[in-house]
């Protein structure tokens, strides 16, 4: 028996009757006694039907254990499959494990890594590798974790462009629950976080258990329950990579690693599993350190229209209301004006910018701004002197041409000379540019990802490619930070965070989709990666009109930018964006190292989500009403996450912009906060039965200040 622990954490590997390991147990933390007694009380009855001694899945879940379901790791030597894996070898530390599991017939060596972070997330990898004398191709590496029978309902997320992040919740019944991602990119339909729980769990109530596979390119994450159950366990959530056929073929000597499934637990809700992830994400080496700076975008602003008087009065506006990051996007390179051509022609065009990308990057220094630059390095137009000089490097099967997507193809990174031509081509940009910050596009899906030299499936190769790509830049040039742009948010999991600083959520920047779309992503990444523009009154995507303090609000909880036009700004609107900025920098000192709630008892059609401080001394949150509310008063709502022994100073926070009510008073306690004023209240109120909260019109949010008295 092996046992991790940290803080209020267990996770225990036991054996069954053949010595194989066995996960008993992930969630609250066990002394040595209790893990002792698991093993001791873990044989299930024998049944009617059934194996002669009692059985269930093990870390190598499959027909040998008697588990029916989807099998842990797939692989064959011509056909020949794999006999029953043997464990030869199990040893451990307070926070790691590591298992070596065997085979006579074809060879295979897998080698199981299970790491318990110190936020409570269980860190899961496999590498198979081939001892053996024929070729091994590898079907699927799966890391599978068995839950209690008292997980009953499951929550994960779909989506479409501008439109990522949509809940979807059901019971948990017999049967497989699938999600395959065949992309070649995470997907704006990705499950983003799956989550089995004890039935009605919600953000700050119920046992949950939450898989998350930390990979960019295809991949697969499963829920299944047998009739049977799982031995004395109820059912198996898992994740695994997924490959075309022959697209992991090991010689002799050869090895392949899977990416990481990250296993998360709390018993108290949604929000305590975000807090452990957070956690996580704030740990890895590419998380980063700096004030996440304000940035304007200039799509918005100019599309393709390129010109250097126009944007330098864009730099003197942006300047002038704080903006710290100035980002040129599409548009600036050869024969690029509109999508249909010039992309992989990654040369500054001089027919509209006759002294190169100098004279604007220049004035974005001089204003003491970054200067940030958009590429979109993994694709090519046909229209482009690249796709005409190697029609070889287009990652598509070599019969055709391949389906276009926006009027582009994918450039094939896996091969050595198209990678070091398209980081040679970027390198130089960003190097005589002075480039502080890539905004990294990918705006398409890998549908015939074919390598057309080998004829073989090109997505793993791919992502590593990526992934190797960014590194290389990030160590040419210390300092630059990138995004994780993929036609919004197309591309954002836990694999891309380990290399990328910054994700782009959305395309749609209207704030009652981003609402939803920003609460989604929280789950997973804290607020710091999270990119939220404000914009246009009109949206872009949607056409939808709101109000300028709700926009202001939304975009206040991430990493907040700017996607709009500020030359042509009315000056009321210039002095809201420009108190909006001065909050942002008074704020994201809480808002990107504290802890994200969110209130379950909310009245109809409305959401509280706030950040607190990690000694609770401080608190921001964002009262928003999302559609139209009860015609009555509302009902006293709660404060979550703050210390019910502390007093808090109430105050809002509405310098942006007030937002509209649909009442013709606020509730009375309230009314000392008009103008700027505030009250007292304690956190055993504040936090326990609630206080009444203003009553919005629908599209409508109100910053709400908690500062504990001294």
């Amino acid at each position: 028996m092996l046992r991790l622990r940290v803080d209020d954490v267990s996770f225990v590997l036991g054996q069954d009757d053949r010595g194989l390991p066995v996960v008993l147990h992930f969630g609250a933390a066990l002394g040595e006694d209790a893990a002792a007694e698991l093993q001791a009380t873990a044989g299930t009855a024998t049944m009617h039907s059934s194996f002669d001694v009692p059985t269930g899945p093990t870390v190598a879940a499959s027909g040998a254990d008697g588990w029916s379901g989807t099998p842990a790791f797939e692989w064959h030597a011509a056909g020949v499959v794999p006999a029953a894996l043997t464990a030869s070898s199990v040893q451990g530390a307070a926070d790691r494990a590591e298992v070596v599991l065997t085979e006579p017939r074809t060879g295979g060596r897998v080698v199981l890594a299970y790491r318990l972070h110190p936020s409570g997330v269980l860190e899961a990898r496999a590498e198979l590798h081939n001892d053996g004398s024929a070729v091994l191709d590898v079907t699927a590496l799966r890391l599978l974790l068995p839950l209690p029978d008292r997980a009953r309902e499951l929550l994960d997320f779909t989506g479409a462009w501008s439109g990522e992040r949509r809940p979807q919740r059901h019971d948990l019944a017999d049967g497989t629950w699938l999600r395959a991602g065949r992309r070649g990119r995470t997907g704006h339909d990705a499950a983003t976080l799956t989550s089995v729980g004890t039935s009605g769990f919600a953000h700050r109530s119920g046992e949950v258990w939450s898989a998350h596979l930390g990979w960019s390119g295809n991949g697969e994450v499963l829920v299944e329950r047998l009739p049977e159950g799982a031995g004395p366990l109820g059912s198996l959530l898992g994740a695994g990579e997924l490959l075309a056929p022959g697209e992991v073929r090991l010689a002799p000597g050869e090895h392949h690693a899977t990416p990481s499934v990250f296993f998360a637990w709390s018993d108290r809700g949604l929000d305590g599993v975000a807090k452990r992830l957070h956690a996580l994400v704030r740990s890895f080496p590419a998380h980063p350190a700096s004030p996440r700076p304000l940035l304007l975008n200039s799509w918005e602003a100019v599309y393709f229209d390129h010109d250097l008087d126009r944007l330098l009065g864009l730099v003197r506006a942006a300047a002038d209301l704080g903006v710290e990051r100035f980002v040129l996007d599409d548009g600036w390179f050869l024969g690029r004006r509109s999508d249909s051509s010039g992309l992989g022609d990654w040369t500054v065009d001089r027919a509209v910018w006759p002294q190169g990308l100098a004279p604007l990057s220049d004035a974005v220094h001089a204003a003491g701004m970054q200067f940030g630059l958009w590429f979109e390095p993994e694709m090519v137009n046909p229209d482009s002197d690249l796709a005409r000089a190697h029609p070889e490097w287009i990652l598509a099967d070599a019969e055709g041409a391949g389906r276009l997507w926006r009027n582009q193809q994918v450039l094939n990174l896996g091969e050595e000379a198209c990678f070091a031509h398209v980081l040679g081509a970027i390198d130089r940009v960003v190097g005589e540019a002075g480039v502080d910050f890539i905004k990294w596009d990918h705006n398409r899906d890998l549908h015939e990802a074919v390598d057309r030299a080998t004829g073989r499936a090109g997505v793993h190769r791919q992502t590593s490619a990526y992934y190797r790509m960014v590194d290389a830049l990030r160590q040419r040039h210390p300092g630059l930070e990138i995004e994780s742009c993929a036609s919004g948010g197309a591309r954002a999991d836990l694999g891309v965070v380990q290399h990328a600083q910054r994700i782009w959520t959305s395309d749609t920047i209207d704030p009652l989709e981003r609402q939803m779309i920003q609460r989604g992503l929280e789950l997973l990444l804290p607020l710091e990666l999270i990119g939220a523009h404000v914009g246009a009154a009109r949206a872009h995507t949607t056409g939808r009109t709101t109000s300028l303090p709700f926009r202001l609000a939304t975009a206040l909880f991430g990493h907040s930018g700017i996607e709009a036009d500020v030359t042509a700004l009315p000056e009321e609107d210039r002095a809201a964006i420009a108190a909006w900025v001065a909050l942002y920098r008074e704020q994201r000192p809480l808002l990107h190292s504290g802890e994200v709630v969110h209130a379950d008892a909310v009245p109809d059609g409305a959401a509280l989500t706030g950040v607190v401080a990690a000694d609770r001394g401080r608190a921001l949150f964002q009262w928003v009403q999302l559609r139209t509310g009860r015609s009555g008063a509302d009902p006293r709502t709660p404060f979550p996450g703050i210390d019910p022994a502390k007093r808090y100073r109430v105050r809002f926070r509405e310098e942006i912009g007030r937002a509209a009510r649909r009442g013709t008073a606020d509730p009375v306690w309230c009314r000392e906060l008009a103008g700027g004023g505030e009250a007292v209240l304690s956190g055993e109120v504040l936090g326990g039965p609630g206080v009444p909260l203003p009553a919005l019109q629908p599209a409508e949010a109100l910053l709400v200040e908690l500062l504990a008295v001294e």
